[in-house]
């Protein structure tokens, strides 16, 4: 058993820069996972900055200073927070309020629809399985109503933390942007001279993950916008909230867009039962979703990721778990991220100058 320790060790770990990089990626990953409630915002801050680091590079590409190219990004930052406070999330609340005012007269239509069945299907449903069914959906709502009130009640309490770092986020993200050289130069000086395998793994993902995030934005923000135009041009109620729901679907692959179809089935269900518009909005729905899986991810996503389904799925529910909607978020590119490691490794790469095919 020693032996085999052994022969593992050195054919993994004999290059000392290999023994550096697994350090980093240890000492890294327990940093963010113990510490990530209190470094998001600083995080969040590195992301956009990174993101928003090719327009930074295009102004300077039309003659102007980094300080001016940082400052313009940021004001387009701050212009964006703003319009969300106060455009969208007004309307978003609005039609959350009303959509919960709404829901005793939906649950009363859903109910009478579940009591037919046993009289249209007495074969295969009966009175006492719809009345469970009914009796375990009260249970969910009212337990869902409580965690609404303690969720309403935390966020009061953290709501003064919360516009701290409202204003904190733009300062971070304009000195990151501004000062990106002088901040790399310091953080340079804590690595290894000789950083061969840290080039090779970075180069590969300066482009897949730069790419796959600012690609992922770009579709939400056009499944958002055509879905938000075809609800509400068709007067299904609650398009904002709806299409919203629609447009962060795409974030997580395969699963995302199933979910979400629930509530767009539901809702135009019980504005207008099965009728021609039920079904018009259906149609208009799966059409957008067979433009986002057949043109949107293939035109934005080409050669950016190449992952197995499974290894995606596997992912998403691995970061979810860990660190919530972030994780979610950026689950492909981490695995991205994996990838890189595991190909750059140089055991791994040994094998494959070995073993070609």
């Amino acid at each position: 058993m020693l032996d085999i320790l052994q022969q593992w060790y050195h054919r993994h770990f004999t290059d000392p820069q290999t023994v550096i990089f697994a350090f980093m990626l240890i000492f890294g990953g327990l940093l963010i996972f113990v510490l990530n409630a209190h470094l998001m915002p600083i995080l969040v801050a590195i992301i956009i900055a990174y993101l928003a680091e090719g327009l930074v590079t295009w102004l300077r590409r039309i003659k102007l200073g980094r300080t001016s190219a940082a400052s313009i990004v940021t004001a387009l930052m701050v212009t964006a927070i703003l319009l969300t406070f106060f455009v969208l999330l007004p309307l978003l609340s609005r039609q959350l309020s009303d959509l919960f005012r709404e829901m005793p007269v939906m649950l009363a239509k859903g109910q009478q629809l579940l009591l037919r069945l046993p009289e249209e299907y007495p074969d295969y449903v009966s009175t006492r399985e719809i009345e469970e069914i009914l009796n375990l959906a009260r249970t969910e709502l009212t337990s869902m109503g409580q965690r609404v009130v303690s969720i309403s009640l935390a966020s009061v309490v953290g709501a003064i933390t919360f516009l701290v770092y409202i204003i904190l986020l733009p300062l971070m993200v304009f000195f990151f942007l501004k000062d990106k050289e002088m901040i790399l130069g310091w953080l340079a000086n804590f690595l290894p001279e000789e950083r061969r395998l840290l080039r090779t793994v970075w180069l590969e993902l300066d482009i897949k993950i730069a790419s796959y995030v600012r690609g992922k934005v770009i579709e939400v923000l056009i499944i958002w916008v055509a879905s938000y135009i075809a609800f509400a041009l068709m007067g299904l109620n609650f398009a904002m909230l709806l299409s919203l729901a629609v447009g962060l679907s795409v974030i997580i692959p395969y699963v995302g867009a199933t979910v979400v179809t629930i509530p767009v089935a539901l809702i135009a269900f019980f504005q207008w039962g099965f009728s021609s518009e039920f079904g018009w909005l259906m149609a208009i729905y799966a059409f957008i979703q067979f433009i986002d899986g057949n043109l949107l991810v293939p035109l934005l996503f080409s050669e950016v990721v190449n992952l197995h389904p499974v290894a995606i799925i596997v992912a998403v529910v691995f970061f979810g778990s860990l660190w919530g909607v972030w994780g979610v978020f950026f689950a492909i590119p981490l695995a991205t991220l994996v990838q890189a490691i595991l190909k750059a490794w140089p055991a791994a790469a040994k094998a494959q100058d070995m073993f070609p095919e």
